[in-house]
């Protein structure tokens, strides 16, 4: 009980007559044991268990699925160990999609492409999942893809899912995100995956060992494109699409059409068989979307029926097999203290012309497979 004399306010005395101060309210505990209880329940309720996201994502439950890819995506161990696992839950329900690969010189309309073809696509009563890998997100941290208003329509699209590029590690890193997005994306049931690099690069090729069929986009001027792309990306192209045909660029898009017809004959042939098709299209207009999805699905039956699509989905699942080996190699080589410890060191050494490159990478090489051992 509080005393009588706490009541009691000096103001409240007669000389300070107008003041009037109410005595205070009793002040239950601190703490209260039922809203600790109701605190951690929610806790634990936005933790979901391993089989609840598995379970979320088979349903195409949006909300979980972007968790689990944000758990994919994520560095900590603690979150790679519960994304390889539900990645492990996911894969029988995985592969049943088409994955299409999609590149283009800066300015060519990528963003307006994905949308019309997006669009296009979902209304034949397909679910399209757009994935991006962006390449500069090494170096700024931050991805390209950051605001989906650049699909405003495809965004808001029930049959559509946007995801951003992953923005951390290595291009290999951010690549083998992409892939093990895909198995989550198809499991959840989306039957068609973009996926969107971000300007043109050293990504076209990561791109190129994940998906089913690669479409180059391009603009008309084919002489001038001509020089801007690498060769290497005009071989990969499963077909080559000239953006922005319409008013008066039909025509200079028909004759780019033609030249990169002529180039392509140039090029050994493929080993799938089939032939790279050269189309145009205008994507703002919406002419033409229906011919590319057209020749997506003839380049399918083709390399279904002579065995490629699966021979190649095979060869690609043994290469990422390797690449996550070097990945975590690479990886638990530079995060060994040891390594760390002495790396600087060793790195000027070979600045100062002190010691060869590969003396000092065979010394660090020694020093690691020497704490490897201690760890035994």
């Amino acid at each position: 009980m509080i005393g009588d004399h706490e009541h009691h306010h000096i103001e409240n005395d007669e000389a300070y007559k107008g003041l009037n101060v109410n005595s205070g309210v009793e002040q239950p505990d601190s703490f209260d044991e039922s809203s600790i209880q109701r605190f951690l329940k929610n806790k634990r309720k936005n933790q979901l268990s391993v089989e609840e996201y598995v379970a979320g994502i088979l349903e195409g439950n949006r909300t979980i699925l972007s968790k689990a890819v944000t758990l994919v995506e994520s560095s900590k161990p603690e979150h790679q160990k519960i994304a390889q696992q539900i990645i492990l839950k996911c894969l029988p329900y995985s592969g049943k999609s088409i994955r299409i690969g999609i590149t283009g010189v800066p300015g060519v309309g990528k963003s307006t492409f994905i949308e019309s073809t997006g669009k296009y696509i979902t209304s034949l009563g397909h679910k399209l999942a757009v994935l991006a890998i962006d390449p500069s997100s090494e170096r700024s941290k931050g991805s390209i893809l950051g605001d989906k208003t650049r699909m405003e329509e495809l965004s808001i699209d029930p049959n559509a899912y946007i995801r951003p590029s992953p923005s951390a590690g290595s291009l290999g890193g951010v690549a083998r995100k992409t892939r093990e997005t895909i198995i989550l994306c198809e499991a959840a049931g989306f039957d068609v995956i973009f996926i969107e690099t971000v300007g043109v690069g050293q990504s076209e090729t990561v791109v190129h060992s994940m998906v089913d069929f690669f479409l180059l986009l391009m603009l008309s001027g084919a002489g001038d494109e001509l020089q801007g792309i690498k060769r290497g990306i005009m071989e990969m192209a499963d077909a080559i699409t000239i953006n922005k045909a319409d008013g008066d660029n039909v025509d200079r898009a028909e004759m780019a059409r033609v030249q990169y017809m002529s180039a392509l004959q140039l090029f050994p042939p493929t080993d799938s068989g089939w032939k790279p098709k050269v189309l145009t299209c205008s994507a703002y207009k919406k002419i033409g979307i229906d011919k590319i999805w057209k020749t997506i699905n003839d380049y399918l039956s083709h390399v279904n029926q002579n065995g490629y699509f699966q021979f190649k989905r095979s060869e690609q699942s043994k290469f990422w097999m390797y690449e996550t080996i070097n990945d975590q190699l690479k990886s638990n080589f530079y995060q060994n203290p040891k390594i760390k410890e002495i790396l600087g060191n060793f790195e000027g050494q070979v600045l100062n012309e002190e010691l060869s490159s590969f003396v000092a990478a065979k010394e660090l090489l020694e020093t690691y497979y020497q704490s490897q051992k201690v760890k035994e």
